[in-house]
């Protein structure tokens, strides 16, 4: 007989953990092809606080829409949780690296980009492997 064993995204520490780590990622990627594009194809400094808002948007975007996409429920919750913790993760960063942590308008910018994209990823097609 066959035991049913459950998904790794019904953990919910689990599933908030690895969204936030996915969507540090996404933001890291944003932010070096941003830069590069403002480096090499514009060649000035002045959309920089722009591409810097962007990728933080993007990050949490991306982080809420997978842990809403393979949690299946709680995508607004969940979102917002996916967004606070990247924030976390920023301002430890921060922190370590200019002794100050981010600034609120950050977390705003986070949690709300991680709302939208947790319910956007609730709202999608069900993955193809995914077992409850």
């Amino acid at each position: 007989m066959r035991r049913h064993r459950q998904s790794l995204w019904s953990n919910m520490i689990f599933s908030l953990g690895a969204s936030a780590l996915c969507g540090g990622a996404a933001m890291l990627a944003a932010a070096a092809a941003l830069s590069a594009l403002s480096y090499f194809v514009l060649g000035s400094t002045q959309f920089i606080a722009f591409f810097a808002v962007l990728s933080a948007a993007v990050g949490g975007f991306t982080a809420g829409y997978i842990c809403g996409r393979y949690r299946r429920r709680y995508g607004l919750l969940g979102g917002i949780a996916c967004g606070a913790l990247l924030y976390a993760l920023l301002s430890a960063i921060g922190i370590a690296s200019l002794g100050a942590p981010a600034d609120i308008k950050r977390l705003l910018l986070l949690v709300a980009a991680g709302a939208v994209g947790g319910v956007v990823g609730v709202n999608s097609a069900r993955p193809r492997g995914l077992t409850d």
